[in-house]
């Protein structure tokens, strides 16, 4: 049985991912999913969207741009009630979201008239 399928190893890092329904329908996964990270690794937004797209590959170029990894411009980043959207991709994450108190949000953007 992998780790994955048994939970986190211990030197492991259980990071919470939501996203938006269209992503979940694409990646066929449920309402939330998790990723893990090596226990030394930064959490930072990078990684975990690194985690989640080599998890996912049918996800690469839909978040971010496939040749500059930069936000997709209809796509925002939350965590903790803060829009992380123009931080810096290597900025750790809220501790909440390291310990796996909170997800990390990935959420499709309104744009219209």
């Amino acid at each position: 049985m992998s780790a994955s399928a048994q939970g986190p190893a211990s030197d492991a890092r259980s990071i919470r991912v939501v996203l938006p329904v269209h992503l979940r329908t694409l990646a066929q996964v449920g309402t939330e999913l998790r990723v893990e990270l090596p226990a030394e690794a930064p959490v930072t937004q990078r990684t975990v969207l690194d985690a989640v797209e080599a998890r996912h590959p049918v996800l690469r170029g839909t978040i971010r741009d496939a040749k500059t990894a930069r936000r997709r411009p209809l796509v925002r980043f939350f965590a903790c009630e803060q829009d992380l959207s123009h931080e810096s991709p290597d900025a750790p994450l809220p501790e909440a979201v390291v310990d796996g108190r909170e997800p990390y949000l990935v959420v499709g953007s309104m744009a219209g008239g």
